[in-house]
């Protein structure tokens, strides 16, 4: 288990869905994770929270005006200074989606798209900080950038956020140490042998679950669709799943 009050920056804090089916997702979430929605708030555009044992694990959000709903998962990374962070990325080829945005007394978001056609959020937090425990059951276990350009994706966030990637031996991958205390966070895979056309580079969050074989069952049963199974691999046994409306999300049990 990891705790924590505040994240450092560059490092993952906060995931929400966008989804076209809120009463839907709540549903399928709550019975596949035992999660728990909190009423829709009013003043941040219906916004709501997935909680578990009390304490928010994630976010979500249905249509918003004229925009349909994307049905995806979207990852955040904390920094302490968001206006910097969004000039940054602005220099270094980022689109800027939405600008640095106040949300009440919680925090100060941005939107961007990396270089490589991956979405992904920034947070600066004031009230609230994101997650606050990983590593449980239910909660999340690892996030993973797939991009179609690894040189650029890797560049980008080491000039951006700072970074700390260390390639792993034998793979095109690299692992995201927090700088603040050297934990792995994060993972960046070179997709492109193996995404298919009009798959766009994109952000992944995995789940911690007792057994990944059986969640994916489970959300099978729920409406969802099984897009890998379940198999061992040196960092536990992994499975790729769709919600009823599309968006990926993934399932992780630790290796013992």
């Amino acid at each position: 288990m990891t705790t924590r009050e505040r994240p450092t920056t560059g490092v993952p804090c906060w995931a929400d869905l966008w989804t076209s089916d809120v009463k839907g997702a709540d549903r399928f979430y709550n019975e596949l994770f035992g999660w728990q929605t909190e009423e829709p708030n009013p003043e941040f555009g219906g916004y709501f929270m997935f909680t578990r044992d009390g304490v928010p694990v994630a976010g979500g959000m249905g249509d918003m005006g004229d925009m349909s709903a994307q049905n995806l998962w979207k990852i955040y990374l904390a920094t302490d200074d968001i206006d910097k962070t969004v000039a940054r990325a602005d220099a270094e080829g980022a689109d800027i989606v939405t600008g640095a945005m106040q949300v009440g007394d919680s925090g100060i978001q941005a939107v961007l798209i990396d270089p490589t056609g991956a979405h992904f959020g920034v947070w600066q937090p004031l009230e609230f900080a994101g997650f606050t425990v990983l590593h449980e059951k239910n909660a999340p276990s690892w996030f993973e950038l797939h991009t179609r350009d690894y040189d650029r994706a890797l560049d980008f966030y080491r000039s951006v956020f700072g970074w700390e990637t260390n390639a792993i031996e034998g793979m095109a991958y690299s692992t995201v140490a927090d700088p603040d205390g050297g934990e792995e966070v994060a993972g960046v895979l070179d997709a492109a042998p193996f995404l298919p056309e009009g798959v766009p580079s994109h952000w992944s969050v995995y789940w911690e679950v007792a057994d990944a074989a059986a969640t994916a069952a489970l959300a099978g049963r729920l409406g969802g669709t099984v897009v890998n199974d379940a198999e061992d691999t040196p960092y536990g046994r992994l499975a790729t799943c769709l919600d009823p409306t599309g968006s990926e999300f993934k399932l992780r049990t630790p290796p013992a």
